[in-house]
């Protein structure tokens, strides 16, 4: 590998920490907010933890969709779910930050990352899917395990992602488990 295309990489390296800065509304369980990056890294972490159950699906891909998933947040931040509906072109932005994000990389380097993160929004795939899936489940994990606003709103929770974890019986199962704990969080508010 040449001395260009190593520095390329290291500048996007660089770029890409700014993902640790973007701040999300879920809260971590002392209280504070979640990182983007954090997300990413727990998100790919729940994949490897079932990844024996995931057997039909190509793994390297899945973690690598985990990586990527959320790196064009970078740039512009993060929306979250309950507001998406306000923000109509934010996976446009959230592309074109990407292109951004990824100048400084070789093709096809560059092509690939872009590539998984138009496979993971377009959501056709079986890898897709399961990224998604787990994507929406980590974020109900998260909610439920963070010290959370009073009027944090726990049944949003209930049926968030639903068309993505009712396609395979182990999200059914880790969204019924789920499901249980928000529950008992509303309840207690």
């Amino acid at each position: 590998m040449n001395t260009n295309t190593i520095k390329g990489r290291l500048l996007f390296l660089k770029e890409a920490e700014n993902l640790k800065n973007v701040m999300r509304s879920s809260h971590t369980s002392s209280g504070r907010n979640e990182s983007t990056a954090e997300h990413t890294w727990r998100l790919a972490l729940l994949a490897l933890v079932f990844e024996d159950e995931l057997k039909y699906l190509d793994f390297s891909r899945v973690l690598k969709m985990c990586l990527v998933h959320d790196l064009g947040e970078t740039l512009s931040g993060d929306v979250p779910a309950i507001e998406k509906q306000n923000y109509p072109n934010k996976d446009i932005q959230e592309r074109n930050d990407l292109i951004i994000l990824t100048s400084s990389l070789d093709e096809p380097l560059r092509s690939d990352l872009l590539g998984l993160w138009e496979e993971y929004e377009a959501g056709q795939t079986q890898e897709a899917i399961a990224v998604k899936a787990l994507d929406k489940l980590e974020t109900i994990l998260q909610h439920n395990q963070g010290i959370n606003p009073e009027d944090f709103n726990y049944e949003f929770n209930l049926t968030y992602g639903e068309k993505y974890t009712d396609k395979h019986p182990l999200f059914k199962s880790i969204r019924a488990i789920l499901n249980e704990e928000t529950l008992q969080r509303a309840n207690k508010q």
